[in-house]
């Protein structure tokens, strides 16, 4: 199974923090982003920001990069300080 955690304002409005998936093989975030999106219209327009960063196992990473059974995916907002 691939874990999808979701953090910060992500987590507040998509009602959850964490999702597991069954992916068959190699799976590029911008594909399972896709798939999300149709869950409904408030994850599609979550998942649509411009600004939406994404982690593979703890190591940031580009939407074109893949994702098998084991990984952890985490997506979230960029982050801010002050």
């Amino acid at each position: 199974m691939l874990t999808i955690k979701f953090f910060a304002v992500l987590r507040e409005r998509l009602a959850t923090d964490e999702i597991q998936l069954d992916v068959t093989e190699s799976t590029p975030v911008s594909e399972l982003l896709e798939q999300l999106k149709q869950r409904s219209e408030k994850w599609h327009k979550e998942l649509s920001r411009y600004d939406l960063l994404c982690a593979i196992n703890h190591e940031f990473a580009d939407p074109a990069a893949t994702v098998r059974n084991g990984d952890e995916l985490a997506l979230f907002p960029p982050v801010t300080g002050g």
